[in-house]
């Protein structure tokens, strides 16, 4: 593992190794105060962050090192100048970058031409860290995502494609409800059912919400409108009207499952207030659990928990 750039590339192993170092992180989160002492983390954003930024930037700090933040109007990626260059100068620098940016083809050419670790802090492809945190926070809830139906209602993004490959490489069952418009990309379609069919896990796609929560015991959503999406709100309204998390589609699901959403939240769309204040949701510890999850990566990445 010599990047996260999407779950895809790892095994389920490697998978479950870094979910029990968040744990182990989470459960002991001054013992490893010093593990990165020395090291600087570059953290390259063009787009805006709550989570990922506090989570990396706080996470950076615990562990010893140092983060160095470039926000959107400081660099321009490919812009005021390439890539390439970027990569190979910030690599002279830090000893691991997480790069949050638009287009996924430019987290893949900045870890070409790096030289050190380069994390996806969200592309619009993936979202792997992302997913390292719900995984972490089902198996809190839940003590393992094995006989487990995780229903996702709403848009076929980053966060669903991470979602996706992360329940099919440790053989989950995910069922996945969004309108034909916005099913995930077809590639990856593809490619995670056939991953679904060497673990033994199980993927279902439908557009009824009602039937897809039917006895599930996590309910999964985010936002209808993803960032750069904006210019699409209306018809987006229009075609997720009826996916709405909210009390009557929860009393579908089993009496004790709970609710999960990766934030910002727009409630009133796609999640009511009193579920997602209300006593299935876990939508705040899933945030927690960001910061968790970040310092796993970073230490596998640059060291490895003994």
């Amino acid at each position: 593992m010599e990047h996260l750039i999407s779950l895809k590339y790892l095994s389920a192993e490697e998978i479950r190794d870094l979910v029990d170092s968040a744990f182990r992180l989470k459960q002991d989160p001054g013992g490893y105060g010093k593990f990165l002492t020395g090291k600087t983390v570059g953290l390259l954003f063009e787009k805006p962050s709550l989570r990922t930024k506090t989570a990396f930037c706080v996470g950076t700090h615990q562990l010893g090192a140092r983060p160095v933040y470039f926000g959107p109007e400081e660099i321009k990626l490919g812009e005021r100048e390439q890539v390439r260059d970027v990569a190979k100068t910030v690599g002279k620098f830090v000893q691991a970058v997480v790069l949050r940016t638009y287009a996924h083809q430019t987290v893949l050419e900045f870890a070409k031409h790096a030289g050190i670790p380069v994390i996806n802090g969200l592309s619009d492809r993936f979202h792997p860290s992302q997913a390292l945190a719900d995984l972490m926070t089902i198996q809190e809830a839940k003590g393992s995502l094995e006989k487990l139906k995780v229903a996702y209602l709403g848009d076929g993004n980053n966060v669903c494609h991470s979602l996706m490959y992360a329940i099919a490489l440790l053989g989950g069952h995910l069922a996945i409800a969004t309108p034909k418009e916005f099913l995930p990309q077809r590639e990856i379609l593809e490619e995670t059912r056939n991953f679904f069919r060497l673990s033994g896990g199980k993927l279902e796609i439908g557009g009824e919400p009602g039937i897809i929560v039917r006895d599930a015991d996590v309910v999964y959503t985010d936002v209808w409108i993803s960032m750069g999406k904006e210019r699409e709100r209306k018809k987006r309204l229009k075609a997720f009207r009826g996916f709405q998390v909210n009390s009557g589609l929860m009393r579908r699901a089993k009496q004790d499952s709970i609710v999960m959403h990766c934030l910002p939240a727009h409630r009133g769309e796609e999640i009511s207030d009193d579920v997602i204040d209300g006593t299935h949701s876990v939508v705040f510890t899933q945030a927690e659990n960001r910061l968790y999850a970040a310092k796993a990566i970073m230490v596998k990445l640059l060291g490895g928990l003994q």
